[in-house]
């Protein structure tokens, strides 16, 4: 048996969108959720602010001993995987891969257009995950960066403002004629609806199941699966705003929730530099 936690952190909200499917494909498994919503969004900042964001959130969340830490982030997984893979002591897993494999798998051979944040474009993550599988794939990447704030704001895919802005960025991959969309955000499954309205004919796939399928194969692997009989329990942390966290966060899970407390991770990291700087001292 191992009840040890899965640790999964985002810039904020959307990250929930992966604990749901891990409670779906992992039910059992205890869940550890930081949210770091005082700094959100990430893909507006530069790729060193990132890399230290990331090293901050995973630091924390090592503290509660997971067996595993997924960046339930697009934008932190394209530019901080492979450094947090070689920092951390705990397998890491991100949620592009997962997500670019997904796309392949369902594209049968035609264009695949990449909805993301700035950050995640500008690194071209999904465009070589994608050519790694597949290189005759054409690949259409858009740049979506005000999605992410009205999402934490808690507009919803049909509100005016969201409808348009949608729209306004297909419009950069229309020419395509994409038989997939990747929601390469993992806010961005609750305006999946509004991607589909306006291209009815592309499969919409974002990396939320993909990701949690392979966590499921990881610790399948690794023999760390829990075995307890009991459901698994989630807790979530934010850096800021846990009422509002609670309020729009049921969104994305479906349900409610209620064990969410505030945290400085800043905080934490420097706490564990200190400990560190002394030990060698």
């Amino acid at each position: 048996m191992n009840d040890r936690p899965i640790g999964v952190f985002d810039s904020g909200l959307g990250g929930l969108t992966v604990v749901q499917a891990l409670q779906e494909q992992l039910p059992n498994e205890t869940v550890i959720y930081f949210g770091d919503t005082a700094r959100v969004p990430y893909g507006t900042k530069s790729s060193e602010t990132v890399l230290t964001f990331a090293e901050q959130d995973c630091s924390f969340l090592l503290r509660f001993d997971p067996k595993l830490v997924i960046v339930a982030c697009n934008t932190a997984s394209a530019l901080a995987l492979d450094y947090l893979r070689e920092k951390m002591p705990v397998p890491v897993l991100g949620v592009v891969e997962p997500g670019a494999a997904e796309a392949v798998r369902r594209c049968q051979g035609r264009g695949i257009a990449v909805l993301a944040t700035e950050a995640t474009v500008a690194s071209n993550a999904y465009a070589k995950a994608i050519a790694a599988l597949a290189p005759n794939i054409p690949v259409a990447q858009q740049r979506c960066p005000s999605l992410v704030a009205l999402i934490e704001e808690g507009r919803t895919w049909d509100d005016p403002i969201m409808t348009m802005l949608v729209a306004e960025y297909l419009e950069g991959v229309k020419d395509l004629d994409p038989a997939v969309v990747v929601l390469g955000c993992t806010h961005y499954p609750l305006v999946a609806k509004a991607v589909v309205k306006q291209m009815p004919r592309a499969t919409v796939v974002d990396s939320a199941g993909a990701t949690a399928l392979a966590a499921r194969d990881l610790l399948v692997r690794e023999g760390a699966l829990s075995d307890s009989p009991a459901p698994g329990r989630l807790r979530c942390y934010v850096s800021d705003n846990p009422q509002r966290f609670r309020e729009v966060g049921g969104r994305f899970l479906n349900k409610p929730i209620r064990d969410v407390t505030s945290v400085t991770p800043e905080q934490f990291f420097r706490e564990r530099l200190l400990e560190a700087a002394g030990a060698v001292a």
